[in-house]
């Protein structure tokens, strides 16, 4: 299982790029798309003070990052 969730839409370009320097990095991500789950997108939006700020990445602890760089997702990984 990852240890990370994005959570995403089809269309988000930043989502896109961040997916495939994961890939490429070797880090494993579960992917949800907020237009297809509801509760998602309300997570997401609980994260960004209401809006629905994609990618956003949630770690096993709870804790959450919006629309981080590889290099971010990595460290804190390592932490």
């Amino acid at each position: 299982m990852a240890a990370v969730t994005m959570y995403s839409t089809p269309w988000c370009g930043y989502c896109h790029r961040l997916k495939g320097q994961l890939k490429r990095a070797g880090i494993e991500f579960n992917e949800v798309d907020i237009e297809q789950v509801p509760e998602a997108a309300k997570l997401v939006e609980k994260v960004n003070n209401g809006n629905q700020t994609v990618p956003t990445l949630v770690f096993a602890d709870g804790t959450a990052l919006t629309n981080p760089s590889v290099a971010q997702v990595a460290e804190k990984l390592i932490a």
